[in-house]
């Protein structure tokens, strides 16, 4: 089979489409001939953390397509099933934090940008009948970190105001759409005017310049919640429009880990402070009952055929796209 393949070299010098043999289901798993798969932006950190003295990996996390093969012992899927893929894995109810052991589809297992996959059957799960392969595709791991991040951690209510820095990215986007479902007042922010207008569109209530001031530009407004994924390039601004009591979310770091922290403003404004990343099968079940529910889906900024990994890479590390950008397998 053909897969976006990563070995010998650090980073996207490492990358090739090659031939790969296609596996085997075994006991518990279940193979997926798929159709279309997303792209993550761990899968730019997957290039350095995979190292070149490594054995070849394929590549990605998200991915939808149909099961052509089932391993014994295997009830709850069959043959013919079109399913989208839960990337988590060893993670199978709500908890504070993952259990040891819990992995990504896409390392140090084999991902999703090729045309089969061997997953657990666990992880096959019925793709919404309202979206269409290509969305199906880019869905999973964007949408199930941010309903975590939103929910499970975040607690929104729909009395509540939220912050969204960065606004852009597929989780961001699938925060900004869950929140105004629930009816929650939400204020993005971006350094592009294009995106700062496309979130308005989709039911933001501001877009703010990121590079502008954010108490000036709120006229002093304070939240309830911020959700942080930028990292250290905002997030001193983040708390400083956080309400005193409120509290700030973090699942990401794309520009900078480490940030400097007035720890007595912090405490004498009674903040919480949460971490978090993916989440558990059971929130995954959670976030396609609801995603049903009110037919949501994702905005998709490109799709790709395989041949143009190249492309789909380097417009993911340029981080100009509003969305998802993904591949077209078959």
């Amino acid at each position: 089979m053909k897969a976006i393949v990563h070995e010998g070299k650090a980073g996207m010098a490492g990358l090739s489409l090659r031939e790969m043999e296609v596996g085997q289901p075994g006991q518990g798993e279940v193979r997926v001939k798929l159709k279309t798969a997303g792209m993550n932006h761990r899968d730019l950190f997957v290039l350095h953390r995979h190292k070149p003295t490594d054995p070849p990996l394929i590549i990605g996390s998200d991915g939808a397509g149909i099961i052509d093969a089932v391993g014994e012992g295997v009830t709850s899927v069959s043959i013919g099933d079109e399913v989208i893929i839960n990337p988590g894995l060893g993670w199978m109810e709500k908890s504070d934090a993952p259990p040891e052991g819990f992995d990504i589809v896409g390392l140090p297992g084999h991902g999703t940008f090729a045309e089969y996959i061997v997953i657990p059957a666990e992880n096959a799960i019925p793709r919404p009948e309202h979206l269409i392969w290509e969305e199906a595709g880019v869905f999973g791991l964007s949408a199930l970190t941010g309903y975590r991040a939103l929910f499970t951690r975040g607690k929104i209510t729909p009395d509540m105001t939220i912050l969204l820095p960065g606004v852009g990215s597929g989780v961001i986007t699938f925060i900004l759409k869950f929140a105004k479902t629930v009816g929650a007042t939400v204020y993005v922010t971006s350094r592009s005017e294009e995106k700062r207008q496309r979130a308005l569109e989709l039911g933001a209530d501001k877009a703010i310049d990121s590079d502008g001031d954010w108490n000036e530009q709120l006229s002093g407004e304070k939240v309830d919640l911020v959700i942080e994924s930028v990292g250290a390039a905002t997030f001193s601004k983040s708390l400083g429009q956080l309400r005193p009591g409120g509290t700030i979310v973090t699942f990401g770091a794309s520009a900078g880990d480490e940030i400097n922290l007035d720890l007595r403003s912090f405490f004498y404004g009674q903040y919480n402070m949460l971490g978090t990343t993916m989440g558990s099968a059971e929130e995954f079940k959670e976030m396609i009952e609801f995603v049903k529910k009110h037919k949501i889906k994702p905005e998709i900024e490109a799709i790709f055929p395989l041949s143009k990994y190249e492309i789909a890479f380097n417009r993911l590390e340029e981080a100009e796209q509003f969305g998802k950008v993904g591949f077209l397998i078959d």
